[in-house]
């Protein structure tokens, strides 16, 4: 008792009021009261001074997947989860990754003359507003795609817009085609390995991905160093392998790409072709892509394409009809001036070694230490990875210093922990890929991954999570003192009515008065638990505006400056992170909601039904709704249980995991079998956004009836198999 006095003296006092308040009822707990005190105890731990100390020690030089500075990252890690007494590994992995030899980009008018020669390095004045300290370390790769191939292409330029599929439908319908030809696009509204899926599917040589200042440039803000916002030689980096097909290693899906794996086991560098894109892609900042657009002729984009540089976009051809839509409309029908681009790309396409971290407190209870609890966050940058990801690996290491407070004072969980730093996450999510499939077994028992990313851009907190622990996120934000005041829930539902985040933008259909909570599509390591092994998954972060994404000033010097100068952000963070944690590993039944779970599945396939009639499709949706409705129905009664003190509380939380992984489809999804849940995955053509009832709705958009009706049939058979099950752990639950 004297020790719980002693440390929560160190909260501050918005967090000491709280933790002073009577213990709330937790769902998932009999009596929260012994764990309201380990709460307290945790959470005057995490050290605001501490998190800025390891968020200067991870940045202070580019950490590339498979660096050496990468693993001396790995080892400081693996020091901090030694020091706080979690049984640690650095474990590594052969993966395939390309790296940059040389980079040249090259424009030409019609006449020959040179308009642009790049890229251009990245670079701010040092002389303007504090200049940035960190941007002529020699170690610095060049802007790059990865996953592109090499390449030596020169052709004429087409301005794509965003490069979604509806902009090249676009184009199509302007009779304008992209075959042979260079296309240009920028950055935002979808994953920018789906611009080059799409544009190799068109049949375009090449892709070049700009970032337009309307997107997270001057047009949103004073630009670094004086602002947030992308300077204008800034270059937004990032893996082009399609990860809506399948992430992790690309030789080896499905399988853990361990050192020791025979190379029969993988697939040949030169028969790869499902994830991984045939033409080369560069990306380029708007100081390089502004002389292309400048110059390109042909019909005006429509407007609606238009970026914020400061002339009109045109589309580099006119076709069969204008940009309006009306013949001739753009202003002519000559022949537009030809703007051609040479891409010469060299990469060294090779097999490299990548570190995962991970720290492990073993469970107490014999019949649930199986049960692990997982959390983890990236390490490795594209650069130097201030904000991503290594705000999120600062504010770990806290929640990990507060865990091992908790060792040392007696606490041990009930399941067991498991923390990782994952590597190579840029790459498209390799390190923790490679780990979840090499662990399959044992995380079919798993009852949670936790994670976080970027973990801190801004003061507005942010969570996705899948339905089922929404409202166990809710309950959690409830208990942690926001540096703004009150609690981080109560921040967080006032900033959502004015300032919606990237994970948790509310639709404009919902009704939900509570905080809205986003849906996990892909672009972090959850994708691995979730989508392919059914872990039921939360990601967390703190947003803000963030204009340095994946460029050389995502660095320690924009995160002090912009982000979050005095560290709060990072405390409030680790507070968040270690809570999951704790109230997962602890609770006496798995707060799971399958309630709310099965009314979102009703919902669901009601929105499927309308998009199905819109599309004039002609498809059976009575035994899915049924199945729905059983699931529903099912989850609602199961909720009963869990909130009364069950007879056999580890068959029910056996049963209550169960249900979540009979969601899963063995067979996959189509063309994509490495996702196999059936409510939720990235989209094939948006890659980071979700799409629900993915089967479903992707049969519908294609459009294609019989592939839609065949994953309705095989998401009625998912929701029977998980209801079956609940009714089965509720008529336990009643004896």
């Amino acid at each position: 008792m004297t020790r719980l006095r002693t440390v929560a003296c160190l909260l501050p006092l918005a967090a000491l009021t709280l933790a002073q308040s009577p213990a709330p009822q937790v769902f998932g707990y009999r009596d929260f009261a012994q764990q309201a005190k380990w709460d307290k105890v945790f959470m005057a731990v995490p050290d605001a001074a501490l998190a800025g100390q390891h968020l200067k020690t991870l940045t202070a030089a580019p950490h590339w997947a498979s660096s050496p500075e990468d693993y001396a990252t790995a080892v400081y890690v693996a020091d901090k989860f030694k020091a706080a007494g979690l049984e640690t590994q650095i474990i590594p992995y052969k993966v395939l990754l390309t790296k940059p030899v040389k980079i040249v980009i090259e424009a030409f008018d019609a006449d020959g003359k040179k308009l642009m020669s790049g890229p251009t390095p990245e670079h701010v004045d040092p002389n303007k507003f504090g200049g940035d300290p960190f941007q002529d370390d020699p170690r610095i790769l060049p802007a790059f795609n990865g996953s592109s191939p090499s390449g030596d292409v020169t052709a004429e330029v087409i301005y794509a817009n965003y490069g979604t599929l509806a902009d090249f439908q676009q184009l199509a319908k302007l009779g304008i085609s992209v075959k042979g030809k260079i296309v240009l696009v920028r950055y935002g509204e979808n994953f920018r390995g789906i611009k080059t899926y799409i544009a190799q599917q068109y049949g375009a040589v090449g892709v070049l991905i700009y970032s337009d200042p309307a997107d997270d440039g001057y047009f949103r803000g004073d630009i670094y160093p004086r602002g947030p916002y992308r300077p204008e030689t800034a270059v937004q980096r990032g893996s082009i392998q399609f990860l809506p097909i399948y992430p992790g290693d690309p030789t080896t899906p499905g399988v853990a790409s361990t050192p020791d794996l025979p190379d029969s086991k993988r697939i040949p560098i030169d028969k790869l072709q499902n994830n991984q894109p045939t033409i080369p892609t560069n990306p380029l900042s708007y100081h390089d892509a502004a002389p292309i657009l400048k110059a390109l002729g042909g019909a005006e984009s429509p407007r609606d394409w238009q970026g914020a540089l400061p002339f009109t976009y045109h589309l580099g051809a006119t076709g069969t009809l204008g940009a309006g839509g009306n013949l001739g409309a753009g202003g002519t029908h000559s022949t537009p001036p030809k703007i051609t681009v040479h891409m010469h790309l060299e990469q060294d396409v090779a097999l490299r070694t990548i570190w995962d971290v991970t720290g492990t407190i073993d469970g107490t209870d014999p019949a649930q230490k199986e049960d692990w609890v997982v959390a983890g966050n990236h390490r490795d940058a594209w650069v130097y990875g201030a904000v991503d990801p290594n705000s999120g690996t600062a504010a770990m290491l806290e929640t990990v210093h507060g865990l091992g407070e908790l060792l040392k004072q007696g606490w041990k969980p009930q399941r067991r922990i498991v923390i990782c730093s994952w590597d190579a996450e840029e790459e498209g999510l390799i390190g923790s890929t490679e780990w979840a499939e090499q662990h399959e077994t044992h995380l079919a028992h798993a009852v949670a991954y936790f994670n976080t990313d970027v973990g801190v851009a801004g003061p507005n907190f942010d969570a996705a999570a899948v339905p089922s622990l929404k409202q166990f996120v809710r309950e959690v934000t409830k208990e942690v003192a926001s540096p703004k005041g009150g609690t981080v829930y109560e921040q967080w539902k006032a900033d959502q009515a004015t300032a919606p985040t990237r994970r948790s933008r509310k639709p404009i259909e919902s009704t939900d008065s509570d905080v809205h909570i986003g849906t996990l599509g892909s672009g972090s390591d959850y994708t691995p638990f979730i989508q392919h092994l059914g872990v039921p998954s939360t990601d967390i972060g703190s947003e803000g505006p963030y204009g340095v994404y994946h460029s050389v000033f995502d660095n320690y010097n924009w995160f002090t400056k912009f982000a979050d100068p005095t560290f709060v952000y990072e405390q409030q963070q680790a507070r968040v992170f270690g809570l999951e944690i704790l109230h997962m590993a602890d609770a006496d039944v798995l707060p799971y909601d399958y309630q709310l779970y099965g009314k979102e599945i009703v919902g669901y396939l009601e929105a499927a039904q309308k998009q199905a009639t819109t599309k004039n499709l002609t498809l059976d949706f009575t035994a899915a709704q049924a199945a729905a409705s059983r699931f529903a129905a099912a989850g609602a009664a199961i909720r009963a249980a869990q909130s009364a003190p069950p007879s056999n509380p580890a068959a029910l939380n056996q049963s209550l995991r169960e249900a979540e992984g009979a969601l899963l489809n063995p067979e996959g999804l189509p063309k994509r079998s490495w996702y196999k849940h059936t409510i939720y995955a990235p989209g094939e053509f948006t890659g980071y956004a979700a799409v629900v009832i993915p089967g479903v709705n992707e049969g519908i958009d294609a459009p294609d009836a019989p592939r839609a009706q065949s994953q309705l049939a095989a998401l009625a058979a998912a929701l029977n198999r998980s209801a079956a099950i609940l009714e089965s752990a509720n008529k336990e639950a009643a004896k």
